[in-house]
């Protein structure tokens, strides 16, 4: 004759699961008999003026209308600056063989993107020169660069 095929460790867990699903039910009971009701007005919540979550409505009178066509969400516009036709600058940076480089303002104490096409002659670090500010994809570039003189 064959031996059971219930061992020990079956038996414990089915014992387990068996208690869980009674503990399960248990709880489901308790909440059901301590709960206010399954109501929509209790289930809602409310935001109070500082942005607070609250269980009470807020008061009407206290309410604060804006007007929807105040709101501006778009980036606002950019301002060209005015623009001198001609900057002085000392070139801080510059790589040859990359062919870009960066210029300081006098002026403004900025730094300017400068690339090899935007140079007449050649230019080294140190340099003063004269430039042209121009807006790019990315920034201000200083285009028509030459030696000062």
């Amino acid at each position: 004759m064959g031996r059971s095929q219930e061992t020990f460790s079956k038996k414990d867990k089915e014992k387990n699961k068996i208690k869980k699903r009674q503990d399960k039910q248990l709880k489901k009971e308790e909440r059901k008999a301590n709960s206010k009701g399954g109501g929509l007005e209790n289930m809602m919540a409310y935001i109070d003026e500082n942005g607070n979550i609250t269980d009470t409505p807020m008061d009407p009178k206290a309410k604060i209308t804006v007007d929807a066509e105040s709101i501006d969400i778009n980036i606002p516009k950019r301002t060209d600056e005015p623009e001198e036709t001609v900057r002085k600058g000392k070139v801080t940076h510059f790589n040859e063989s990359k062919g870009y480089g960066f210029i300081r303002d006098l002026e403004t104490q900025e730094s300017i993107f400068v690339h090899i096409n935007g140079v007449s002659g050649t230019i080294a670090e140190n340099d003063m020169v004269t430039f042209e500010k121009m807006r790019g994809q990315k920034g201000w570039n200083a285009v028509n660069v030459k030696l000062a003189k």
